[in-house]
C-alpha cells in the first residue's frame, strides 16, 4: 500500500474514532450516564451517570434494550481508542524515526513498545467489559 493510500486511512480512522467517542459522550449525557456505571436489579436495568447529577452519580432506569446499546456502546470506546491512537502512531512514526536517532531509545523501539502497549490495554479493557456485559445480562 503506498503512504497516500495509508495515511487517507489512518486520518479516516481517527475521524470515525472522534465521532464514536462524540456519539458517546452525547448519548451519555441524553440518557443520564451508562450501563457499564448501572446496574441491572430484579430485572429492571439502570444506568448512573457520575458527575451529571452529583459526584456519586444517579441511577435512572431505562428499557433493556436501551442499556443493552449503552452498554455495548461502552465497550466500542476501548477498540476505538486502540485503532485512533494506532492510527495516529503510524502517521507520525516517520517523524518519530526521524527525531528518535541519537537519545536513550531508538524511534523504533518506542513504536514498538508503544503500540503493544495500546495493543494489549485496550485489548485487557475491552474483554473485562465484554466479560462484565456477560455477567450483568446473566
Amino acid at each position: 500500500m503506498d503512504r497516500r493510500t495509508r495515511n487517507r486511512i489512518c486520518i479516516w480512522v481517527v475521524v470515525i474514532g472522534m465521532v464514536n467517542f462524540l456519539t458517546y459522550t452525547v448519548a451519555y449525557g441524553y440518557i443520564g450516564g451508562d450501563a457499564k456505571n448501572g446496574r441491572v436489579a430484579d430485572g429492571v436495568y439502570y444506568v448512573r451517570g457520575h458527575f451529571l447529577h452529583g459526584a456519586e452519580g444517579q441511577e435512572t432506569a431505562v428499557p433493556k434494550g436501551l442499556w443493552i446499546y449503552s452498554y455495548v456502546h461502552s465497550i466500542s470506546i476501548w477498540p476505538t481508542h486502540a485503532a485512533v491512537l494506532l492510527s495516529m502512531l503510524v502517521l507520525a512514526r516517520p517523524h518519530i524515526l526521524a527525531t528518535m536517532k541519537d537519545g536513550f531509545v531508538s524511534g523504533a523501539t518506542f513504536v514498538t513498545v508503544f503500540a503493544t502497549v495500546v495493543v494489549l490495554a485496550m485489548a485487557f479493557t475491552t474483554v473485562w467489559f465484554v466479560l462484565d456485559f456477560i455477567g450483568q445480562l446473566s
